[in-house]
This record gives C-alpha cells, sequence and structure tokens, in this order.
C-alpha cells in the first residue's frame, strides 16, 4: 500500500529530486508535488521558510507536508545570497541572472576565499500539527566561470569539497547518482529518514 505525501514546492526539478531520494529508502511513499497556493515566506531562516510552506502544503491537503528550502551562503559575502538564493537578482526567481549576478560579485575574489555551501532545511508537518526540522550542509566553493549541463541554480559554478586536486567538477556536471549521495538535500534527507518511518 502506498502512502502520499506532498513535496510542498511547485518546482518540477525539487519534486523529481525527492522523489528519487524517497524512493531508495521508502518506495512505499509515493512523493507527489502541491498543487496549492503559495505561501509568503517571510521567515528570516531556512528553517522558518520551510516551515512555512510545509504548514500550507498540510493545511492544503489533509496529507503530511514536507517542504525544502535551500540555498548557497557564501563565506565572503557574510552567508548570502543564503534565503535570498531564488531572488538575488530580483523577485522573478530569473537564475541564469542570480548567477550571473554572484559571480560579477565574486570577480575580483582570489580562489581560496571562493568558499560556499549549499544548505538545505527539511521540514515535515503532519495534519496532527507535529513539526519537525532537519538540515544538510554540501561544502565547497565558488568556480569562476558556470561549467555542465546537469543541475540546476547555482550548481554550474558550486564545486563540491572532496574531489581530486586537477579533476573538480561542479555540480552540474556530476552525474545524478553522484549528486543524490552527497548533495545538501541527500545529506538533509538523511537526516529526515528517521522521521519519514513515522509516517
Amino acid at each position: 500500500m502506498t502512502t502520499k505525501v506532498v513535496l510542498a514546492t511547485h518546482n518540477p526539478h525539487k519534486v523529481s529530486e525527492f522523489q528519487q531520494i524517497v524512493a531508495l529508502t521508502r518506495p512505499d511513499l509515493e512523493v507527489i508535488g502541491y498543487d496549492g497556493p503559495e505561501p509568503v515566506e517571510d521567515g528570516v531562516s531556512f528553517a522558518e521558510n520551510a516551515l512555512i510552506k510545509a504548514r500550507a502544503a498540510a493545511a492544503h491537503t489533509g496529507l503530511a507536508a514536507f517542504a525544502d528550502d535551500s540555498g548557497i551562503c557564501v563565506d565572503v559575502l557574510g552567508g548570502s545570497p543564503g534565503i535570498f538564493s531564488a531572488y538575488w537578482a530580483g523577485q522573478k526567481k530569473d537564475a541564469a541572472a542570480n548567477l550571473e549576478l554572484l559571480l560579477d560579485q565574486l570577480a575580483d575574489i582570489a580562489d581560496p576565499h571562493r568558499a560556499a555551501q549549499f544548505i538545505s532545511t527539511i521540514a515535515l508537518v503532519t495534519p496532527e500539527g507535529a513539526e519537525h526540522t532537519v538540515a544538510g550542509v554540501w561544502p565547497g566553493r565558488l568556480a569562476t566561470a558556470p561549467a555542465g549541463g546537469h543541475g540546476f541554480g547555482y550548481d554550474p559554478i558550486f564545486i563540491p569539497d572532496g574531489q581530486t586536486a586537477g579533476d573538480e567538477r561542479t555540480a552540474a556536471e556530476l552525474s545524478d547518482e553522484e549528486k543524490q549521495s552527497q548533495s545538501h538535500r541527500a545529506r538533509a534527507f538523511e537526516a529526515f529518514v528517521p522521521l519519514l518511518k513515522t509516517l
């Protein structure tokens, strides 16, 4: 018997990514996209915004809902773009413009000072009102130019830590399997698995 759980996003990339990750640990769970009204994300942290989205989806559907709020945090920018990652170049959520602006802001920053982390916080809200959050961090640094055709958002300029020197790839150059095993969402989801057992 399949149990449905709502992923509180209108982003098909995230739905697909989470469907693949969930299938590895809970094949009996069917992740469905959220088709309700988009809540105002007025929290000041990834956790607050994830809870806002999960609460809205649980209330709208009557099902358990989870939401991911994530972004890229650049050390030299004091942790920005952070919660503003999707809107860095304006309210249109233009991924290409966001990436271009971030690269422009870091144009004169040398490689040793280009450290960055992708952070993902997952919130789970049940119809009964139980709430939980977990987080995952994917450390790395930013490239000086985009590379790779996989992924989305800032993936083409993010070089994850832990690769062989001289053979480093951006997140957009990793295979789906590689990304799913090490990304910030994968790390957050690993901490999230025990919560899924309650559904």
